[in-house]
């Protein structure tokens, strides 16, 4: 009986039904990762996480499975977008026909007199090399109090497009025109519309689930344990969005400072792509990036995501 037991798991592992992800989903320092389904792999868009001056260059990760990640080296870095020289950001890529956009924050200014804010790359392939799009930042000024950080690309049902950004407490949505090159004004002649809930403070991440749109955010200091993701549902991209609460957090046995996430579909599966601080770790940027299953009640809020070690189970995409 034991020996068909032993048979009997080990053939779960090798047909990868047993087989987790385990949490990091890869080795090194990573944050702020954007999760994404391109043709048939799972994508990690993430931060490298380091000191600001050493933050140059995006790397990317892709899996067939959740499981099983390959490193692109280098997709982007401040040798082909001349005005960046550091702490770049966030990256947010979008396709659109055949190409792929990269939106990224640089430089972390900290006003409107310093050069850097957001900018966009392109390539043919998500894994690039990218090339800067605009040879400038799209934005690069503070509106409505906004840092040009944490840049998010919401493609609405539709068909518009949408900048979701902003650090400092402040968050704004902006119409993106068709060729990405700049902005649609909005109905009432303003471009930048805020639309900041309580606690926001940075991170914003946005999904349609039945009609209605969830907003995400981080909330706390990046560095402390009180980094955590919150939430709100509206009926409108624009909101109001009410802050309903935290659905991510640390966990005082696991890590700490979990938050800057992002969130996969995958046939009738969520999961939440978020990073998070080992407890061995003091250093600020000793981030790494882990995924979890992400789940709804029947009322459609956002059940408290429980974070592991263990991570998610093998999923290919389509299945």
């Amino acid at each position: 009986m034991q020996k068909i037991l032993v048979s009997f798991l080990v053939s779960l592992s090798l047909t990868g039904y047993a087989q987790k992800s385990g949490n990091p989903v890869f080795k090194g320092w990573y944050a702020d990762p954007e999760g994404i389904i391109y043709g048939q792999k799972y994508w990690i868009f993430p931060t490298f996480s380091a000191p600001f001056d050493k933050q140059v260059f995006f790397d990317a990760f892709s899996s067939p499975d959740l499981v099983h990640w390959t490193k692109h080296s280098r997709i982007l870095d401040t040798t082909a977008v001349k005005w960046a020289r550091r702490a770049m950001w966030a990256p947010s890529v979008i396709q659109k026909g055949n190409q792929y956009f990269f939106f990224f924050g640089a430089n972390d200014i900290q006003s409107d007199k310093e050069k850097g804010g957001i900018g966009v790359a392109v390539a043919s392939k998500p894994e690039g090399p990218y090339r800067d799009y605009l040879g400038k930042p799209l934005v690069d000024k503070f509106h409505n109090g906004a840092q040009p950080i944490d840049q998010f690309v919401f493609h609405d049902k539709d068909g518009k497009y949408y900048l979701i950004y902003g650090g400092w407490r402040h968050c704004n949505i902006a119409q993106l025109k068709d060729d990405f090159t700049g902005f649609v004004p909005h109905a009432d002649g303003t471009t930048f519309k805020e639309i900041t809930p309580e606690g926001y403070v940075e991170g914003p991440f946005m999904f349609i689930r039945d009609n209605k749109y969830y907003f995400m955010w981080s909330e706390g200091g990046w560095t402390g344990p009180d980094y955590c993701v919150a939430y709100a549902i509206a009926d409108s991209p624009f909101g109001p969005f009410k802050r309903i609460g935290k659905i991510l957090q640390q966990n005082a046995t696991i890590a700490n400072g979990a938050g800057h996430h992002s969130v996969i579909k995958s046939g009738n599966d969520w999961y939440i792509v978020y990073h998070r601080r080992p407890l061995t770790e003091t250093d600020g940027n000793s981030r790494e990036t882990c995924i979890e299953r992400m789940y709804f009640d029947e009322q459609g809020l956002i059940k408290p995501v429980v974070i592991t070690t263990e991570g998610v189970e093998a999923k290919k995409i389509g299945k």
